[in-house]
């Protein structure tokens, strides 16, 4: 006689906010004026803050979680696209990008971005929603840095990014944390659902 045993699946969120938070918190360092973008930056975009936060969005799909899957397929290609749009013209793969244009690209996202965080509004912890918050502030600083072309604005960008990421990475280190230990070590000011996600859904 055999006994089936279901295991429990791994939650892949810690992994994508790791990947997008150490990746932002590099090239905000570059944007406040720190640093020149060089391949640290690149490489941190392709093999982590992109190729990373796919595979945490492929899980979180095997999960049932479609915010995660949205979230960090979508902002791993973000990362994937971005390097490509810095080497691809070096690679003669298409022209440079002008400021205006990528300014736009910029404003794209921050629209994403803001319906991304009005979705966190619902149910998820006030932690998600500060990186949701900031990230949609972060774009908009940006495009706004690239259309006008004003310096402080990038500056004031890279601190906003630098904030950003740093505010994945501790959602990050505490998921992590409140799992292993079984309680809440570090708040993240998580929400009590008044009614089961399946609920909702079947209700819809």
């Amino acid at each position: 006689m055999s006994t089936a045993t279901t295991t429990k699946p791994a939650n892949p969120a810690p992994l994508g906010l790791m990947a997008f938070g150490m990746t932002t918190i590099l090239l905000n360092l570059h944007n406040v004026g720190l640093f020149p973008l060089t391949s640290v930056i690149l490489a941190m975009g392709i093999f982590y803050g992109g190729i990373a936060q796919v595979i945490a969005g492929i899980m979180e799909y095997k999960n049932g979680n479609t915010f995660g899957t949205t979230a960090f397929t979508s902002y791993g290609m973000f990362w994937l696209s971005l390097v490509g749009l810095i080497l691809m013209p070096g690679m003669g793969l298409g022209e440079a990008t002008p400021a205006h244009f990528l300014a736009s690209y910029l404003l794209i996202w921050g629209i994403f971005t803001g319906f991304m965080f009005i979705a966190t509004l619902a149910r998820y912890p006030v932690a998600k929603q500060v990186v949701f918050g900031s990230l949609t502030l972060l774009f908009f600083l940006l495009a706004a840095g690239d259309f006008t072309g004003n310096t402080t604005i990038g500056h004031i960008a890279g601190v906003v990014g630098i904030f950003c990421g740093s505010s994945a990475v501790y959602l990050a280190i505490a998921t992590v944390i409140n799992l292993e230990f079984g309680r809440t070590v570090l708040p993240i000011g998580e929400k009590k659902v008044t009614a089961p996600v399946e609920s909702i859904k079947a209700a819809a």
